[in-house]
């Protein structure tokens, strides 16, 4: 059924405007007394449930950043069967992000490139809505991802991040510090080690107990992904998120001359899935023996239960998607977990 009314209408749509469009069906699916009849149809098999981050999932797998930005359809997502949700990315100060359009489909390669510029209503109003979401008894893990707000100059990165930091981390499950967008002019300069460092550390003394990770970009040098994962070992962060968007345009099938057309931005789906696999392979080889409980949560080109299964045994302690979601829909999430479940 979902195909259909993808190609009938969404295809047809703005991809920006189809999923604004979709977000209030989403917000209601997670209040009474449609959340208790969709999680009964959509409830991950109890053998699914993983232990990672001092946490308790129902699945491993869960929703990227930057599918719920404001924090607002987690109690949706969370019945339709998400482990968890990872929200944002938010800023300190709310930003409109880059100009319009900034988000387009490669329907052909089931992808997405996407120039959104973190558009968010700051992170305090994110805090708020994760707190009172926290109040469910049931509920999916919340993450929440934090950026660079844009008006804020990368010398003055740091004080910004920490900003944030004070706004979510008491009020989200884990925070992960986004330093691998490619829409924010000088952020993944940030990701050189001399410069991460002490922004990770900063981050990190603000975040207290919440389990702190850092998410990566796929484009990185191996050398330098493993230099990043020590790094992190080493600042004893929680885990690594791998990856963020890339801003390479291979393997496509789509026309070049369109693609070009569609200007810069970072692209995501399934181009992006060998890629991300191999990130994850160097990281978890630069995960030490005795850092075991360093999680690492893979993402990019995740679509189908083989791949989420592939990526566990790879090494991952969680899996997230996000593309997929716009080609699959609503039970996207039901298909994985069934799948995990029957090759159990």
């Amino acid at each position: 059924m979902y195909p259909f009314i993808f190609r009938t209408f969404f295809s047809r749509m703005d991809p920006e405007a189809a999923h604004h469009l979709v977000i209030p069906v989403i917000r209601a699916l997670g209040v009474w007394p449609f959340a208790p009849i969709v999680r009964a149809l959509t409830r991950p098999d109890p053998r699914l449930q993983t232990r990672a981050l001092g946490l308790v999932f129902d699945s491993p797998f869960g929703v990227a950043a930057g599918f719920d930005k404001n924090a607002v359809m987690s109690e949706g997502l969370y019945a339709l069967g998400f482990g968890h949700v990872e929200v944002g990315t938010v800023t300190a100060i709310a930003q409109d992000g880059n100009p319009k359009p900034r988000l387009f489909r490669l329907i052909e390669d089931r992808a997405l490139i996407n120039r959104m510029g973190f558009n968010n209503a700051g992170a305090a109003a994110a805090a708020r809505r994760l707190e009172r979401s926290r109040r469910r008894a049931r509920r999916a893990v919340l993450g929440a991802n934090i950026g660079k707000s844009r008006v804020v100059n990368v010398d003055a990165a740091t004080a910004d991040y920490v900003r944030s930091t004070r706004e979510v981390a008491p009020v989200a499950d884990y925070l992960v510090v986004n330093v691998s967008s490619p829409n924010t002019p000088g952020l993944r300069g940030l990701q050189a080690v001399e410069t991460l460092r002490p922004l990770l550390e900063a981050v990190r003394d603000a975040a207290g107990t919440t389990p702190l990770l850092v998410k990566i970009a796929p484009d990185l040098p191996d050398d330098e992904i493993e230099a990043i994962t020590r790094l992190g070992v080493e600042l004893r962060l929680a885990g690594l998120v791998a990856t963020n968007t890339t801003i390479a345009r291979e393997p496509l099938t789509t026309d070049p001359e369109v693609v070009a057309a569609m200007g810069p931005g970072g692209l995501s789906g399934a181009p992006l899935r060998q890629r991300s696999l191999a990130v994850l392979r160097i990281v978890r080889a630069a995960v030490p023996e005795e850092a075991e409980e360093f999680c690492i949560i893979s993402a990019g080109g995740v679509e189908t239960a083989a791949d989420v299964r592939g990526r566990l045994a790879a090494g991952a302690d969680l899996v997230q998607g996000y593309t997929a979601f716009i080609y699959r829909g609503p039970l996207w999430a039901r298909q994985i977990n069934r799948g995990l479940a029957a090759a159990l």
